[in-house]
């Protein structure tokens, strides 16, 4: 049986509340939902612009990825909470470039979009990961 570990990078931010910002139980990643924060600074990026903040949540999910020793081809499903259906096309436009970069011909992830509230002020996109390492 494999321990779980609490994966944890200063290349993302720091969770707000008592979790971690991923896990990984044998070949198992879980990155938690990220936010578009910049790590350095703390503050929200992208205000009102789903696309830039789609990019700096995918980057976020990147960072604690790597921590827990995957890339985006390990990724087999994302899930995307959006606050608005009206923002779905921006943040598939940039989303589907950040994506097919990382993974070359390979496989896509399966991806979910949920229409949800957020809980900052000002976010419009949140976007967890599961990954396995083989």
């Amino acid at each position: 049986m494999s321990d779980k570990t609490a994966i944890s990078t200063d290349a993302a931010p720091r969770p707000a509340h008592a979790f971690p910002q991923g896990v990984r139980k044998g070949p198992i990643v879980q990155v938690s939902g990220q936010g578009p924060v910049d790590p350095d600074t703390g503050n929200l990026v992208g205000e009102g612009d789903v696309a830039t903040q789609t990019i700096r949540v995918l980057r976020n999910v990147e960072a604690i990825l790597a921590a827990g020793g995957a890339t985006f081809e390990d990724v087999t499903m994302l899930r995307v909470y959006l606050t608005t259906q009206d923002d779905f096309a921006a943040m598939n436009e940039a989303y589907g470039a950040f994506v097919s970069q990382r993974i070359g011909d390979g496989v896509a992830p399966c991806r979910t979009t949920v229409f949800a509230g957020l809980p900052r002020e000002g976010m419009l996109v949140e976007i967890d990961a599961q990954a396995v390492v083989l």
